[in-house]
């Protein structure tokens, strides 16, 4: 990105689009808890109308922590970060799908919501170590 000032550019760099403390895993962590609250919630009600709700609302939920990692995978982690952690992409498509139709969206097994919840957890932790190496 270059700044002008007053007829001289200035260099500047970033590893990210927006200032750090933008992208955390914690919005996905939020949405996955949620997910996880829901699908015990689901097992614990026999109501066909509450059944229903819960199921919209853990698929949109779902979508949220998607589009929560996506960003993360996207717009955070650069190439450098991949290179030294090289299952961050493996990570990151185990973690979306597991959000997706293999777990969150797919199932109202909290074991399910679980499992996202711990790919987080591994994604939260790599995202910690390149913050404090920056």
């Amino acid at each position: 990105m270059r700044l002008f000032r007053m007829f001289s550019a200035v260099e500047a760099t970033a590893h990210c689009d927006l200032p750090c403390g933008v992208y955390d895993p914690a919005q996905a962590r939020i949405e996955a808890e949620s997910v996880k609250a829901i699908q015990e919630k689901y097992q614990a009600n026999e109501d066909p109308a509450f059944r229903t709700r819960a199921i919209l609302i853990k698929e949109q939920r779902s979508d949220l922590v998607k589009h929560h990692l996506w960003v993360q995978s996207t717009d955070y982690f650069k190439h450098p970060h991949f290179e030294k952690y090289p299952h961050l992409h493996e990570l990151f498509n185990k973690a979306t799908k597991q959000a997706g139709a293999a777990g969150g969206k797919g199932s109202m097994d909290p074991a399910e919501g679980q499992k996202l919840l711990d790919y987080i957890a591994e994604i939260d932790k790599i995202f910690w170590e390149t913050k404090a190496a920056a």
